[in-house]
């Protein structure tokens, strides 16, 4: 009994004081909630805040009480129903301070491997964009666009050994070797990218290293593979060894160069595929294009990016299908008032872009869009720059080349109505054509010495079995300005005004610059100027008479897809074309013409003038290249101009960078 009634005055005394116990709110204040008092729950302040004279502060706080999620639930879809798990917890956290930081990212695995896509996600309503005429080829640079014609799947990289039979030195100016082969890759993992909203990286948050395996090697790839090129004309190195340390709170840009990673990576190894450069680079579109409607963005970034995921453009399969940035990139320069006088990572944008268009108007026969006298390029070639900054050096000769670019294109294609007016055009043109060569022959002389060979030895001096000279350049730019002093040389050959190329005098300068041209490449392995090499090999190769010399030219395509991925097949149909190997009876045509030109004696013009050379007969359409034209890619590459890129998705911003003071280089 006694116990009972004990039992039951404990049961009434814990029932007394449960009732006491003041119930948990859930509305009320943070501020009582820090100090954990009850709150009133008053309005507009607490009772408890009102007399502690403290603000009270109103609204719902988030506990995150495990932040470690394991094996999520997977149900296997059907044809009646789908189910998705989306998490939201990282973009939950991250309205907090120190929460993203604490709640790790949670890794997606899935066997499903999606198709790779042909379309890009964003069709911008350009009118450079459509241009129907215009189709891809796989050269840095000059991709852009070609016939139409030439529309094709490209063969996969050559995985062939080497031919041993013809011992070669090979030169290079750093240690390019690469370290990314499909011996020395790892086999990709499933791909997780069939989730177009996934968040590759935290938003515009500092984040410490790479610490995904698959994006530290993409990374990699970028950095000692396609910053290579694109670092070919800037001594700072801006995109192999510091925009890569900026990308690590700029998520746009790090996508970016993953992508081009990526993308570089399924171009040498058959391994991996393009499904996960298409992802890096959508995401990085999806970025570029939401910051652009913002006023407030730092058009630094964005013209940065837009000059990469050109770059990404260029090395895709169908550049036709992914013209997105091209023009962009270059309005995106023009904004932030980025050119020749301008230093830092706007000199980097502003070459490789001026770069890349260079040599499409010299594969194409285009004029140059942005007028090479806009550039701001100190062409005092008596005024020195420092030593050991050749890259102004180069950058003087990529104007005259410019220049030369576009005298070539602006070749007539008939005659004029009077023979008074074709004299006179003949006049100005030949004084033109004078005044390009002799300004090169002054760059030439006039440049320092650590931009001419340092060696250089006949083929009969070498034991490399090479038809070409052996030429050996020490710096990267030395090569680079080379092999565009050489390209310029042999398009002023191809050009002058009153002088066919069979001329002796034009004759023997084609040969001799093509065959130097061919010598730089042919013994040198550095991967940082492939993407000039391709084009400036070109157009050496269509001069090239001797069958042995034509066969190593191919040979030395091939190697260069090998080693870099770029897409040099259809330079093979081109080629043979030109020298006529598609049809045998007039490739021995050829050669017999090519024999005899140097005994051919100059024509008896039917008119002269005192102060030009005789005068040939007005040329036939066979003998000029087609009329140039402006680059159409790149002519309205101007946020000012009506149809401009990203037309639906740009506003101007309200904060540009400051105009910078120019000095010379």
């Amino acid at each position: 009994m006694a116990a009972n009634e004990s039992a039951s005055g404990t049961t009434a005394g814990e029932s007394v004081s449960a009732a006491a116990r003041p119930k948990r709110v859930r509305t009320g204040c943070l501020t009582c909630r820090e100090r954990h008092l009850k709150c009133d729950e008053g309005l507009p302040e607490c009772q408890n805040c009102r007399k502690s004279s403290r603000t009270c502060k109103r609204g719902v706080r988030l506990n995150f009480i495990d932040t470690q999620v394991k094996n999520p639930p997977i149900t296997p879809p059907t044809q009646e129903w789908d189910i998705v798990f989306q998490d939201e917890s990282r973009e939950i956290a991250s309205e907090y301070r120190g929460g993203l930081g604490r709640y790790a990212a949670l890794p997606q695995e899935s066997d499903h491997t999606p198709e790779t896509k042909d379309e890009p996600l964003y069709q911008f309503s350009s009118g450079v964009m459509s241009t129907p005429t215009l189709a891809p080829q796989q050269l840095p640079s000059l991709q852009q666009s070609l016939p139409a014609e030439n529309i094709d799947s490209y063969p996969a990289v050559s995985q062939r050994r080497p031919d041993n039979s013809r011992e070669q030195h090979i030169h290079s100016s750093d240690n390019t070797d690469t370290t990314f082969t499909s011996q020395t890759i790892p086999p990709p993992q499933a791909s997780t990218y069939n989730n177009a909203k996934r968040t590759l990286t935290p938003p515009s948050e500092d984040r410490g290293p790479l610490d995904s395996p698959e994006e530290l090697l993409f990374m990699q790839v970028f950095v000692e593979e396609v910053g290579l090129w694109m670092d070919s004309l800037d001594p700072y190195k801006h995109f192999s060894r510091l925009l890569p340390f900026a990308s690590l709170h700029e998520p746009m840009l790090l996508n970016a160069f993953l992508a081009c990673g990526a993308r570089h990576l399924s171009l040498v190894n058959p391994a991996y595929h393009e499904d996960k450069a298409l992802h890096y680079y959508d995401d990085a579109t999806t970025r570029l294009l939401e910051a652009l409607q913002n006023p407030n963005r730092d058009t630094v970034i964005c013209a940065t990016t837009a000059v990469i995921l050109n770059a990404y453009e260029i090395m895709s399969e169908r550049p036709l299908q992914r013209m997105n940035h091209i023009a962009g990139a270059r309005a995106l320069i023009k904004e932030c008032r980025w050119t020749a006088k301008s230093s830092g990572v706007g000199a980097a944008c502003f070459w490789i872009n001026v770069g890349m268009e260079l040599l499409s108007c010299i594969r194409f026969n285009w004029q140059v869009a942005w007028d090479p006298d806009l550039w701001g390029v100190d062409m005092d070639l008596s005024r020195d720059i420092d030593y050991g900054q050749e890259e102004g050096w180069t950058y003087r000769l990529m104007y005259i080349v410019a220049k030369i670019a576009n005298f070539r294109s602006s070749v007539p294609r008939q005659a004029e109505s009077t023979q008074h007016a074709e004299q006179v055009r003949l006049q100005n043109r030949f004084n033109e054509w004078n005044r390009l060569k002799d300004w090169i022959d002054s760059w030439n002389s006039a440049s320092p010495r650590t931009l001419r060979p340092m060696g250089y030895l006949y083929p009969h001096q070498t034991s490399s079995k090479s038809a070409f000279p052996e030429v050996w350049l020490i710096k990267r730019t030395s090569i680079v300005a080379r092999l565009f002093y050489h390209t310029g040389m042999c398009l002023l050959a191809q050009t002058h005004p009153l002088l066919s190329t069979r001329a002796p005098e034009m004759h023997d300068l084609q040969q001799s610059h093509a065959h130097d041209l061919c010598g730089i490449v042919a013994h040198n392995k550095d991967r940082g100027v492939a993407s000039v090499a391709i084009r400036s090999l070109a157009i050496a190769a269509e001069c090239l008479v001797s069958r042995r010399e034509q066969e190593e030219v191919l040979e030395i395509f091939d190697r260069i897809q090998k080693e870099t991925g770029w897409r040099t097949g259809f330079l093979h149909k081109e080629l043979k074309e030109k020298w006529g190997w598609n049809n045998e009876e007039q490739y021995q045509q050829q050669q017999q013409q090519n024999m005899s030109a140097s005994l051919l004696p100059l024509q008896n013009f039917p008119y002269q003038t005192p102060n030009l050379p005789p005068v040939p007969p007005p040329p036939s359409l066979k003998q000029v290249p087609r009329q140039g034209i402006i680059n159409p890619i790149l002519r309205s590459a101007d946020f000012s101009a009506p149809t401009h890129p990203y037309q639906s998705h740009y506003v101007a911003p309200l904060h540009l960078p400051p105009k910078p003071q120019y000095s010379h280089y």
